[in-house]
């Protein structure tokens, strides 16, 4: 079978909770993890009579997404009833916005290799409700109605993706921005960010689209891969076959590891969409927009070119440092005072995110403060300390949280660049060492390591390995 004879079409709607402390349309909590029907009222119970307000802050964080992934924002927009019937939505349908959302057009930039960046557009930004959640028992299915009214917004992608890992690339830069601007925490552990997939396939070459088949709800980035990988290759084969693609919503089921068809796909008409009669058009001004597009942080992508640019990073290194912008701000603030970003940019790589990730904890809590980490390699930079010395005393400061120059005072960790003790320590080990002496002159130049690790010991390991090297070379010569 030649897959390579087909590629794949691929789109996402990404759906992401909103950082807001109350939900869309009433006051009650947004906070996750509260006992089962805590977070609620008879707004967000869908309770016959009651009225929604629209959240403010809601409208904000839409606008400020919008303007980070470069859409137009609609000074008027509408909102509207999908309706359908499931227990987790009582009202039996849900507020959202179909023909005029908050936010149109727009796109992510992925990248593409080489430095490149790849465009992929996006259809609209517009703003809903979450439904509630059903957790299925052995003998029952209860509803829980915390999640009812979050606010949230979808983001959908035009078919610009081509490949799993052009998705998973797609996702962790959206994600990355969301967090960046703070609208959305893009936990997708607890649900907060998760997308549905649209996959179809067509022969290389062809303008027409595939038929496409939707895969629901998916909140890991590898179950995204891995979903499209199967599905793309199971609708090959049906092709190949000889069969026909039907337009289906499927679920991914991670036990089996292959997606499972859920219902038929539904058209915009199943959901009999109408302007929502109990809220006004949503009018954001101008003002408001420039106001929120003034408040707008460094992105991602301009936070990496700026690394690449000014600290002379490679594109991996920028992407790693960049990836999250509590990283980036702590790359920064332990780059002020030396003469080479790089090592600062090493440093916050291996060591600071090794130890972020061990402990779980957030960069401010697991490590010591950038200003002492700066403080550290500086010393490293000036030959006070040795970059094992710096390592030592990194690890004392995470108990100890002393600043860099009190722990190397403590621990007796300054490097000693004073020649004559060096050279007296040169000569005592060259004449400890006759025979190996006589063998470097006869022409046994690796035995110079030998020689450099016998002063570093007899120094206690705090000698200057570069002063050792120089008054070595000068005194082995004979």
């Amino acid at each position: 079978m030649n897959h390579d004879a087909y590629e794949a079409v691929i789109g996402l709607e990404v759906h992401t909770h909103l950082m807001t402390k109350s939900k869309l349309f009433c006051g009650c909590s947004t906070e996750f993890g509260r006992g089962p029907n805590e977070n609620v009222c008879p707004v967000c119970m869908g309770m016959p009579g009651v009225l929604p307000v629209l959240n403010r802050r809601v409208v904000e964080l839409a606008v400020r997404t919008g303007l980070a992934a470069h859409c137009e924002i609609a000074p008027r927009s509408i909102f509207d009833r999908k309706s359908y019937f499931y227990p987790d939505l009582p009202k039996n349908y849900q507020i959202s916005q179909y023909e005029t959302p908050v936010c149109k057009g727009g796109y992510i930039e992925i990248p593409a290799g080489d430095g490149a960046a790849k465009k992929i557009r996006l259809v609209r930004i517009h703003i809903e409700e979450d439904a509630g959640k059903n957790i299925h028992e052995a003998n029952a299915s209860l509803v829980d109605f915390n999640r009812s009214c979050v606010p949230l917004i979808e983001i959908v992608s035009e078919p610009d993706l081509r490949s799993a890992a052009d998705a998973s690339a797609y996702l962790h830069e959206l994600r990355s921005i969301l967090r960046y601007i703070e609208a959305s925490d893009g936990r997708m552990e607890e649900g907060s960010f998760r997308c549905d997939v649209n996959v179809s396939v067509r022969k290389r070459g062809a303008a027409e689209l595939g038929v496409k088949t939707e895969i629901k709800n998916l909140n890991s980035f590898r179950f995204v891969e891995k979903a499209i990988d199967y599905e793309v290759k199971r609708q090959i084969e049906v092709l190949e076959s000889g069969g026909r693609v039907m337009q289906e919503t499927h679920l991914w089921d991670p036990v089996r590891e292959e997606t499972r068809p859920m219902r038929s796909k539904e058209f915009a008409n199943d959901y009999r969409y109408f302007p929502e009669p109990d809220l006004p058009p949503l009018i954001v001004p101008p003002a408001m927009v420039e106001e929120i597009r003034r408040a707008m942080p460094e992105l991602p992508a301009d936070r990496r070119a700026r690394y690449i640019r000014d600290f002379g990073l490679g594109a991996y290194e920028a992407g790693v440092l960049t990836a999250e912008r509590e990283t980036a701000d702590y790359f920064e603030g332990v780059t002020p005072g030396l003469k080479n970003p790089k090592s600062a940019a090493n440093w916050v790589m291996t060591e600071v995110l090794r130890v972020a990730n061990e402990t779980g904890k957030p960069i401010a809590e697991a490590v010591p403060a950038a200003a002492e980490v700066g403080a550290l390699l500086a010393m490293v930079e000036a030959q006070k300390i040795s970059l094992n010395a710096a390592k030592t005393a990194f690890a004392a400061m995470l108990k100890s949280r002393k600043s860099a120059e009190a722990t190397i005072a403590e621990l007796g960790l300054a490097q000693v660049s004073d020649t004559g003790a060096i050279a007296a320590a040169c000569d005592a080990v060259i004449a400890a060492e006759p025979a190996k002496l006589a063998e470097y002159r006869g022409g046994r130049d690796k035995l110079f390591g030998f020689f450099v690790g016998q002063v570093m010991k007899a120094m206690g390991g705090k000698a200057n390995p570069k002063v050792i090297n120089d008054i070595l070379k000068q005194k082995l010569a004979g």
